[in-house]
This record gives C-alpha cells, structure tokens and sequence, in this order.
C-alpha cells in the first residue's frame, strides 16, 4: 500500500476507533445511571453528548468515503460498520431519554444487568475495531459480542415475562416493557457491528 493510501486508511480506522470507544463510554454511562438511578438521572446528559458525537463521527466518515477517500476495505462495508456503531449509541441514549421519560422512580434489577450486557459488548466491539489496522485476529472478540447478544435475550424475555406476575399496574408494565425492548435492540445492535466487522474484507 501506497504511503498516501496508508494515510487514508489510517483515517478510517482512527474514526472507527472513536466511534467505539464512544459506543462503550455511552454504555458505561448507561449502567452508571441505571446504578444510581434517580440520583445520577443527570448523566442522560453525557450520553446525549455520545450520541452527538457518534452522529459526528459518521457524517465524518461518510463524507471521506462521498469525496473519495481511499477505504480500507468495501465502501459498502464502511458504510455499514459506520452506521452500526452509530445505532448502538442512538438505542443507548434512546435507553436513557425513556427513564426519564417514562418518570421511572427506581431501576428493575434486569435492567442493570442488561445495562452491563450492553456495557461489556461495547467493549468487545472496541477490542474487535481495534484489530482493523494491524489485521490481528478478532474471532474472540466477535464470539463473546456473540454470546452477550444471547444473554441479553435471554435476560430480556425473563424481565418481560416478571412484568406480568404479581399483579404490576398496567401503565408499569408498558413503560418497562418498552425500556426492556429497547435494550434488547441495543444489544442486538452491538451482533450488527459484529455482522458488519466479519463481512468487512480489507483491501490491502
């Protein structure tokens, strides 16, 4: 590769590297909220800050990619990794808005753990994006994003079947049903950065 098209690689895979360190610092901030729910309802605020930068960083990466900027890899595979690591902090701070929202006066146990589902697949997604530039392997890091994805499912589905035992008011059962669903597609998010990393082919 060409010192000037390794310059432009680099470019993308720094941009990469942003945009998941900012997906896992969303997710982090997430279940530090949920944790500390409602005292620490004000960091809905830093996670609104990572959705607008994550929203910068596509436009950024989308407009390389508009004005010709060699990719290191498929264009349409940039354009998908790009806009899957944009969706899991767009559902992490949809996540976050619904709390507040909703008027939620304490977290449900299942919550939290999705929270830290979520948190720890972020941070897989970094490790995986991070292999990009050297070329290292990134199975592991795609295996556990794997595995995280079926507890999250799983965690879900027992969260969602709770909400109608005991004789929970109604109106509680729509606004956590909601919140449970959006946290299980914010999960499902995390599988779709890791369907875009193994359908990415490097162009050396």
């Amino acid at each position: 590769m060409s010192p000037i098209a390794r310059r432009g690689s680099d470019e993308y895979f720094e941009l990469f590297e942003r945009a998941a360190a900012n997906a896992e610092r969303a997710g982090s901030l997430l279940v530090a909220m949920i944790d500390g729910y409602p005292e620490h309802a004000d960091l809905a605020r830093e996670i609104l800050l990572c959705e607008q930068e994550g929203d910068g960083i596509t436009h950024t990466l989308l407009r390389r990619l508009a004005e010709g900027a060699r990719p290191p890899m498929a264009r349409g595979a940039v354009h998908r990794l790009a806009t899957a690591l944009d969706d899991v902090v767009d559902h992490t701070e949809q996540i976050a808005d619904s709390f507040n929202l909703y008027k939620i006066e304490a977290p449900m146990d299942q919550a939290l753990s999705l929270a830290q589902v979520l948190h720890e697949a972020c941070g897989q997604i970094v490790v995986a994006v991070g292999t990009l530039r050297g070329g290292e392997p990134m199975s592991d890091a795609i295996i556990e994003i794997h595995r995280l994805e079926n507890d999250g499912d799983r965690i879900s589905r027992d969260a969602i079947a709770s909400l109608f035992e005991g004789g929970v008011d109604p109106m509680v059962v729509i606004r956590w049903k909601d919140i449970f669903e959006q946290m299980e597609q914010a999960i499902d998010a995390c599988e779709d950065v890791a369907h875009a990393l193994e359908g990415g082919s490097l162009e050396g």
